[in-house]
């Protein structure tokens, strides 16, 4: 594997994963790709899916630019699906980067309580995110497990 590497985020919201891409990119000198951050700086809603759902199409694509340049990037979307997660390891694969999977795994009552400070400062105190949002999301949440975490590359 070339130096570069696809570095993803993996978790619910607020388990920590856009102070986790931040630290990452610095450390790594990658480009960090947020999904949220783009949505907000483009005016659309968080609650937005179609929106949503293009910004990280573009994202990918300008990922998967970046990495045949031979830079990291840390890709900040959630990655809630496993298939989400092997599309994206086996695309990166498929460019000779390594890629790496950073799980953040909070309790549900912790998220909640970063939630709701998070519901207190825009864009969310105008649209809050809902207890029964949380544990909707969470239900759906496909945790990688030890199998799945043996598929992607070690941290350097």
């Amino acid at each position: 594997m070339e130096k570069a590497r696809l570095i993803l985020t993996c978790g619910l919201p607020a388990a920590g994963k856009t102070t986790l891409a931040k630290e990452l990119a610095a450390q790594r000198g990658a480009v960090r790709l947020t999904k949220d951050e783009w949505q907000r700086a483009l005016g659309s809603s968080p609650w937005d899916r179609d929106v949503g759902e293009k910004i990280e199409q573009e994202l990918w694509r300008l990922a998967q630019d970046i990495l045949r340049l031979g830079v990291s990037v840390v890709l900040d979307f959630g990655l809630w699906a496993r298939v989400e997660r092997d599309e994206l390891r086996a695309a990166a694969r498929g460019l000779g980067v390594g890629v790496e999977l950073y799980y953040l795994e909070v309790p549900l009552d912790e998220l909640w309580q970063r939630i709701e400070v998070r519901n207190s400062a825009p864009p969310w105190d105008s649209e809050p995110i809902t207890r029964a949002h949380l544990d909707e999301w969470h239900a759906a949440f496909q945790a990688p497990d030890a199998a799945e975490l043996a598929l992607f590359d070690s941290v350097d």
